[in-house]
């Protein structure tokens, strides 16, 4: 364990895996919450994805929400894409950054893409070349990486095969995520200090949910072993459509809470997090699960 860094960047992703589980809501209203997200200060967000309208009917609206970022220049986005196919459609809507999800698990990458991790894994580099081509950045973004909801536990071995996959492909970033919120620090500990003796300078993010409870206490963990990007949704939207049981991002507001107090700058702000977790909870019409946007700050309530 290492000791914990000054600051750390959070990426917002309610706009993908926050909305992607819920019922499709009107593009004005995500512009709306983008917006808010927005006035918090944070520099990157995930946008949107281009994957099948059938199978995520939430973000069918891709290309028509890309139109929009320029509005907001200040942030990086980022859209997710499941294939070449996907990659393309991304490219030509002008995104900057692209993730390529590779489940390690095959249950789950059969569930989520079609196909098993090994084929998904051998995509990565045509997706890649796809955005290189054009001068977009690519990270990958490695699913089910301590558990698969099929498969039972992911074997260590297989998440580093896909990161040294990756590498060998030119990737520009890469993450690790716990898809189904079944990861505890001594395991996020163990498996950053496996996975990070193969990454040599690439970037290493996480992404945690907090279904079970303990996706602070993990992404705690991940940043005590180095880990200095992490994911988060406002009000803790979202979850995995194609992972039973798999809810709950880590709140935004929350994380920014934890860090904040561990002495950890951050370049969100907390109020603002929650007032924008206040606007995805009425656009998605039900309660989200976190605790700030019940309980408030301790300092300023």
């Amino acid at each position: 364990m290492t000791s914990l860094p000054d600051h750390v960047d959070i990426r917002d992703v309610s706009l993908r895996d926050g909305l992607q589980i819920e019922d499709p809501i009107p593009l004005s209203a995500k512009l709306d919450l983008l917006a808010a997200i927005a006035a918090t200060g944070v520099r990157e967000m995930e946008a949107t994805a281009f994957v099948s309208p059938s199978k995520v009917p939430a973000l069918a609206d891709a290309a028509e929400l890309a139109a929009e970022l320029d509005n907001f220049g200040d942030i990086e986005f980022s859209a997710l894409v499941a294939s070449a196919n996907g990659a393309r459609r991304a490219v030509a809507a002008k995104l900057r950054s692209i993730e390529y999800v590779v489940s390690a698990a095959d249950g789950h990458s059969h569930a989520n893409v079609g196909r098993s991790s090994a084929e998904a894994t051998g995509q990565i580099a045509d997706i890649v070349a796809i955005a290189h081509d054009s001068d977009v950045t690519v990270e990958v973004i490695i699913a089910t990486a301590w558990d698969c909801p099929f498969d039972g536990p992911t074997a260590p071995q297989r998440v580093v095969d896909i990161v040294t996959a990756a590498i060998a492909a030119g990737v520009d970033r890469l993450a690790i995520a716990d898809t189904i919120g079944t990861a505890t620090p001594r395991r996020v500990s163990e498996l950053i200090a496996l996975v990070r003796s193969s990454t040599g300078d690439i970037p290493l993010g996480a992404h945690f949910h907090n279904t079970r409870g303990t996706g602070l206490a993990s992404a705690y963990a991940a940043v005590s072993s180095g880990v200095t990007r992490l994911d988060a949704s406002v009000g803790g939207l979202g979850g995995c459509p194609f992972a039973p049981g798999a809810s709950g991002n880590i709140a935004l507001e929350d994380l920014i809470y934890l860090l904040r107090d561990s002495g950890i700058h951050v370049d969100v702000d907390l109020q603002a997090a929650i007032a924008a977790a206040r606007i995805a909870q009425d656009a998605v019409g039900h309660e989200l699960p976190s605790a700030l946007l019940r309980a408030g700050d301790r300092i300023l309530g």
